[in-house]
């Protein structure tokens, strides 16, 4: 097991998940305290980096494209102060950082992880119900039906209509932008045979985001709801792929393990001779298999 404690948060990992946790200092953002522990298994992971600056430094996870639901609602949009796979690193911590980074690649390389799309969510996404107040509305969803109701600051247009409530089964996407400099923000659902391009002000289906500090919030709702959309890899023209699911994968007997690692260790060796691994990344990755076994 690999642990790194900071006063931005922990990150512990067991060999087969990471599990964030946001810490309680003044900095770490309310997105991030709202959305609180992420478990993050293995098979999630395209890679990890340690980034060192001279007073600190940080610990970075790439995941898998198609992987995070938050992440797809979000479109990479998220700045560092909410990224909840970043994790803030003081400078005399850094070699439990490297020790740590080093742990989570050895798993990557030992388990044989690809860092390729994934055709199915491997995190859950915010739990449900959820009720966010931002901009100029309140967005609530409760895993089936999404409410939108409205505030002083909306548009006479849009207010006239009252709440809108929406069925989970005629949404087919979700978008979230923050506010950037003058240009506002938006949480804005995509409803079946009603295309628009109505700015999100006068959009019934969008609430408008002015870039106050609740605004991030809003990406929990649109990450709940896009958790329990069909997953764009298997979606073509917006409908849904046919294609049966795969059987699961008979479970391995303790002999059976312990004979694909003597063949990971083969593999090894022979990635090590023809000069694909370096000297350091054999003996790194060979420790790995010798503690499983």
């Amino acid at each position: 097991m690999a642990e790194i404690i900071q006063k931005d948060g922990s990150w512990i990992f067991d060999g087969d998940a990471l599990r964030l946790t946001p810490g309680r200092d003044k900095n770490v953002s309310l997105l991030r305290r709202e959305l609180g522990e992420l478990i993050v298994p293995l098979g999630a992971l395209a890679g990890i980096s340690l980034e060192q600056g001279k007073k600190s430094g940080r610990l970075r996870l790439r995941l898998r494209d198609g992987a995070d639901p938050l992440l797809h609602a979000t479109g990479g949009r998220l700045t560092e102060p909410h990224d909840p796979y970043q994790l803030i690193v003081e400078s005399d911590r850094y070699g439990v950082a490297e020790y740590f980074t080093d742990e989570v690649r050895n798993a990557l390389l030992l388990d044989q992880v690809p860092s390729g799309p994934v055709t199915e969510y491997l995190l859950p996404g915010p739990a449900v119900p959820l009720s966010v107040s931002a901009g100029d509305g309140t967005a609530s969803f409760d895993g089936e039906r999404i409410r939108l109701e409205w505030n002083w600051k909306t548009e006479d247009a849009k207010a006239a209509a009252g709440a809108r409530t929406l069925a989970l089964t005629d949404v087919t996407g979700v978008e979230w932008h923050p506010a950037v400099g003058l240009e506002n923000g938006y949480l804005r659902f995509a409803v079946r045979n009603a295309p628009t391009s109505t700015p999100p002000k006068y959009d019934p289906n969008a609430v408008e985001l002015w870039g106050f500090k609740k605004d991030p919030l809003m990406a929990l709702v649109a990450a709940a709801v896009q958790a329990r959309l069909v997953h764009p890899a298997r979606t073509a023209d917006g409908v849904a792929d046919a294609r049966p699911e795969l059987p699961s994968p008979p479970v391995a007997s303790a002999e059976d393990d312990h004979d694909a690692l003597l063949r990971r260790l083969r593999e090894l060796g022979e990635l090590h001779r023809t000069g694909v691994l370096t000297d350091d990344e054999f003996a790194l990755a060979k420790q790995a298999v010798l503690k499983r076994m």
